[in-house]
């Protein structure tokens, strides 16, 4: 049976003179796939993080919160530095939902005009976003 390619094939194989030969690695890594859409893979992990979402207080809830913020505020107005433990609903920067956090620590202000409170260490955190505060500062009050 005569073929078409008779002539060259059982010719030797060709060693380049000035290129040296590949790894079986490095042969390999020619074919590997490659991420035709470049960040694709980040936004989709991005996507499937998980975020809660925030939950709605009942009017009571939000009458204690109001309640505990006053006590704070006379605290404040008092000189003190009431150490309270503050949990609240921190907003993902990335996509809409977030994640409840708990910080405890010196309230140093209250800046009414921005909703936020700041605290001895520089951290803010939302007014509108808190769901419970807790503290000795509290306990002739509430009891916690």
């Amino acid at each position: 049976m005569s073929g078409k390619y008779d002539d060259i094939l059982h010719l030797p194989h060709h060693v380049s003179p000035t290129r040296r030969r590949m790894t079986m690695v490095e042969r390999a890594a020619q074919f590997s796939p490659f991420a035709a859409l470049a960040g694709y893979g980040e936004a989709v992990r991005e996507t499937s993080r998980p975020v809660g979402q925030q939950a709605e207080l009942s009017e009571d809830q939000q009458a204690v919160l109001d309640r505990k913020q006053q006590i704070i505020h006379a605290a404040l107005e008092r000189g003190e530095q009431p150490e309270v433990t503050v949990t609240c609903f921190r907003p993902d920067r990335k996509k809409e939902g977030g994640a409840y956090v708990t910080f405890t620590g010196k309230v140093r202000r209250i800046k009414e005009t921005e909703g936020v409170m700041v605290f001895a260490d520089g951290t803010e955190l939302s007014l509108a976003g808190i769901t419970e505060l807790a503290g000795e500062l509290f306990q002739g009050y509430f009891g916690n």
